[in-house]
């Protein structure tokens, strides 16, 4: 699909966009994520800490570079991150998928937004995720509610086993991928792993001289991850479910689970 060396990003579709009001610094328009760096530099490495904040059961998990559908019609993108090695922030972005004029916010742990009418406080920013708690009683309840079916179907169809808090999902998602401590290698060049409650994962590049690799996932027609220059030790989480990068070559990316 993508060929070594080489580095996309993944754009989703525009979504009709919502207010989005937060606790820290506005940042101003994002760049077009499809944008891609032609060097085989690596990339500068994240000072960290890796996470800021406590991660609530029930948080809704915006994980690096993709976008999260919320209730109501909203949704919000994990667009950057910046580490000092002391503290963490994370810059979230208006919209499931990425579209030109969109806003974009710098919060931490402890900062709120208001999307389309609907408030949430952001528990947590990692490297690799960041992690919404919803006010309302109701959000909750719709963003752990049971799907129809367990079934994929593809598109906005699939959006409640996509987007979701509900455990059973999450708990498919899990058995779908090795046990802790097991590896899973994702194929490059066009290599996909579809889980069977919707998301698909893929390789976008590897780029072995500089130890660097693009990852992404994609679900209900939202890119719903894009790790970008991941090198072995970086966590990456997929379903909620937590993996390091354990090894590179030209022909795939290893992953170890990490989380339970």
């Amino acid at each position: 699909m993508f060929s070594p060396a080489s580095r996309y990003g993944i754009a989703g579709a525009t979504l009709a966009l919502w207010a989005l009001t937060a606790c820290g610094t506005s940042s101003g328009g994002g760049d077009n994520p499809t944008t891609a760096p032609t060097t085989t530099q690596a990339a500068a490495k994240d000072k960290g800490p890796q996470c800021i904040g406590e991660a609530p059961a029930d948080g809704v998990h915006v994980l690096r570079g993709g976008g999260f559908r919320l209730p109501g019609g909203g949704g919000v993108q994990y667009a950057a991150a910046t580490a000092d090695g002391t503290s963490r922030t994370a810059t979230l972005r208006d919209g499931a998928g990425y579209g030109a004029g969109q806003q974009q916010w710098t919060v931490k742990p402890g900062s709120r937004l208001t999307v389309s009418g609907h408030a949430y406080t952001v528990r947590q920013v990692c490297s690799y995720r960041v992690v919404l708690e919803p006010k309302d009683a109701k959000d909750k309840a719709a963003l752990a509610a049971a799907p129809e079916s367990m079934e994929f179907a593809g598109g906005a169809a699939d959006n409640a086993l996509c987007f979701t808090t509900n455990r059973a999902v999450l708990a498919a998602a899990s058995k779908s991928f090795p046990a802790k401590g097991q590896p899973l290698s994702l194929l490059d060049n066009g290599g996909v792993k579809q889980l069977p409650t919707g998301p698909s994962l893929t390789v976008s590049y590897v780029d072995t001289a500089a130890g660097t690799a693009g990852l992404g996932a994609n679900c209900a027609g939202v890119p719903v991850a894009i790790y970008k220059d991941v090198s072995v030790g970086d966590t990456v989480e997929f379903s909620g479910v937590l993996f390091q990068v354990s090894g590179l070559t030209e022909q795939a990316v290893r992953l170890t689970r990490t989380s339970g």
